[in-house]
């Protein structure tokens, strides 16, 4: 994937949807990627992504004992039946968009049962399963934006955005190496898929932020 190749950066303002809204305050780093997304559908699909990811890892925050916190991730789970079936639970606006995202692009619900259960370990304790937690959804996330699904850059970066967003730079430079390695036949389409590895650590303003993520998109390089 070539920097030649980047997208246009024209990034007008999208309609402001409830989803909008919620990741925003929820997920602001992977909000300001979604920005990206030149497509108004698929930019509205991806943030149904985020915004389950999302809704699931702040319910822990919301309880006080890890069993109330399964027992909403159990619910959460018996709501995957009518999301991939087409019937979502009527004005619940996560699986509804979900659910539309799901059928648009044939998403696979193996990835978001994964990211429960995992949800669910650790709330009891334990490790993060980071195949599931990121290198799913976001695999996810690019099938929305036009790639297979099983390109050889999502994989490292998932786990670099990961290990950014955990604190964890040891496997930094190995991670980013191996991403931009394997750039260069990613469709270029999906690339703000990828972008959240580029967030980095730390406290940064959201200009700084995004304009790392427009030199990014510039490069083609994470």
């Amino acid at each position: 994937m070539a920097g030649a190749n980047a997208p246009d950066l024209q990034t007008s303002a999208p309609p402001v949807s409830w989803l909008d809204q919620q990741v925003r305050q929820l997920d602001p780093g992977r909000w300001l990627t979604s920005r990206f997304v030149r497509d108004p559908v698929r930019r509205e699909d991806v943030l149904a992504i985020y915004a389950f990811e999302a809704e699931l890892a702040a319910i822990p925050t919301r309880v006080s004992q890890p069993l109330l916190a399964e027992m909403r991730l159990r619910w959460w789970s018996d709501q995957l039946d009518g999301v991939f079936s087409g019937q979502p639970r009527k004005g619940h606006p996560i699986l509804e968009a979900l659910s539309a995202a799901a059928h648009r692009h044939d998403l696979d619900r193996e990835a978001f049962a994964a990211v429960i259960e995992s949800r669910i370990e650790r709330v009891h304790g334990e490790a993060a399963d980071v195949q599931a937690l990121a290198v799913g959804p976001m695999r996810q996330a690019a099938r929305v934006l036009g790639a297979h699904g099983d390109e050889p850059a999502i994989e490292p970066a998932a786990r670099l955005y990961w290990a950014t967003q955990a604190g964890d730079c040891d496997a930094w430079a190995t991670l980013r190496h191996q991403t931009n390695e394997r750039l260069r036949r990613f469709p270029v389409a999906a690339f703000p898929a990828l972008l959240p590895a580029a967030l980095g650590v730390g406290t940064d303003s959201p200009l700084r932020l995004r304009l790392r993520l427009v030199w990014a998109t510039l490069l083609g390089r994470i």
